[in-house]
């Protein structure tokens, strides 16, 4: 195949299908490539077993698109972000937090929903789309651009021209790496382990985080689940140990994670596989190259704090449609790409710092500093302005 197109998409995660969906609704011509056929059953081999929490302000966005009525029937509102610190002698909450959407407007903060489910609505999606060629099981390997345009090898060896590249393709992308693009990446020794979890007690639309040490313990609610309420966890610890949860034996490890939660939702039952990945910050050194442009994991990774990662990704998309739509005659020429660049790398850095500052602050293990994140924990929550401008950060707005 040697095809032509405005856009290609390196990339089929989340990411990546959101923004072939997004271009194509937007009237462009995609055709978004991904090396890996994709998992959409949550029991299937390889399923992706972490939830996307979409904050506030990707609503919109996804609306737009045509899916966020594909997504609506699936996705758990985020009511309430409760910060527990946990840090005592006997594991039992000694600060605990309420951040409310309603002291902000009259949406959640956001909606939480599996990505292997995610994966299979945006699917469908696109295959609505003419605008849109999905290639499954086929990666992007080369690249080769010029002033005009650049032209993409493909894994099957097929080539494609486009007028511009997304780098959609995470934190090892091929095509930053083929364009000349570093990185600066921090390690913090840790790993995180996804799965889900029932139990007797119901969430009430909470989102729970709870630190003690080595990293927080996130549960995220989901819909029920063979009538017990249901919540995906993500569970932050020192790589070797991280490893060690993962091969515990169940009844070992609902008793262990139990009592990692405090105990706050009754005996934690498991309900899906344990799957762990490393936890890094990252940033790119430059957002764009000749006719590429880096987003989502391509261009910043950051600890799973706050529900940030996927939707930064979001805001990318949408500042590189608005640039696109607004110069579609020159779509990927320098000048659109340095807009790109400087509209969205400040924030990028702002954010991956401060989350990679939080994540220190969730490792401690020493007491003094325990005893410090527990007091910074009250002291941001007792000034109402203070907290009310953290939450607008956390969504995304001013």
């Amino acid at each position: 195949m040697n095809d032509s197109c405005d856009i290609l998409v390196s990339g089929g995660g989340v990411a990546g299908l959101t923004a072939a969906i997004t271009f194509g609704a937007a009237g462009f011509r995609v055709i978004c490539a991904d090396p890996a056929p994709p998992v959409i059953e949550q029991d299937a081999e390889g399923a992706d077993l972490r939830t996307t929490a979409f904050l506030q302000p990707a609503r919109g966005l996804l609306a737009e698109a045509g899916l966020w009525d594909r997504l609506a029937p699936y996705a758990m509102p985020l009511e309430i972000m409760r910060i527990v610190d946990a840090a005592g002698t006997d594991g039992a909450p000694r600060v605990v937090r309420d951040f409310r959407a309603a002291d902000l407007s009259d949406q959640p903060f956001g909606w939480n929903l599996p990505n292997w489910l995610l994966r299979r609505e945006m699917l469908a999606r696109i295959a609505e789309m003419p605008e849109v060629t999905f290639l499954s099981g086929v990666g992007t390997q080369s690249l080769f651009t010029r002033e005009a345009g650049a032209r993409v090898r493909l894994s099957d060896g097929s080539r494609v021209s486009a007028r511009l590249v997304l780098a959609a393709d995470g934190r090892h992308s091929p095509m930053r790496e083929a364009a000349g693009i570093g990185v600066k990446t921090t390690r913090f020794g840790q790993k995180a382990l996804a799965f889900a979890v029932t139990y007797p007690e119901p969430h009430l639309n909470v989102s729970t985080e709870i630190h003690r040490s080595g990293g927080p313990f996130t549960l995220v609610p989901l819909p029920d689940l063979d009538g017990q309420p249901c919540s995906a966890v993500v569970w932050m610890e020192r790589g070797p140990e991280a490893v060690r949860l993962q091969t515990l034996p169940v009844p070992e490890f609902e008793a262990r994670m139990t009592d990692r939660s405090a105990g706050l939702f009754g005996p934690l039952r498991l309900v899906t596989r344990r799957t762990v990945w490393p936890i890094i910050s990252q940033l790119a050194d430059r957002l764009t190259g000749q006719r590429i442009a880096l987003l989502a994991e391509a261009a910043h990774v950051m600890p799973p704090i706050g529900a940030q990662g996927l939707n930064m990704s979001l805001a990318d998309l949408r500042c590189l449609r608005d640039l696109a739509l607004a110069a579609s005659e020159t779509l990927g020429d320098a000048a659109m790409l340095d807009s790109y660049h400087k509209d969205r790398i400040g924030d990028m850095r702002t954010r991956v710092a401060g989350i990679s500052l939080l994540n220190r602050a969730s490792q401690a293990g020493a007491r003094p500093l325990q005893d410090l994140r527990a007091a910074g924990i009250g002291a941001l929550y007792a000034l109402p302005p203070v907290r009310t401008m953290l939450m607008r950060m956390g969504l995304g707005v001013t």
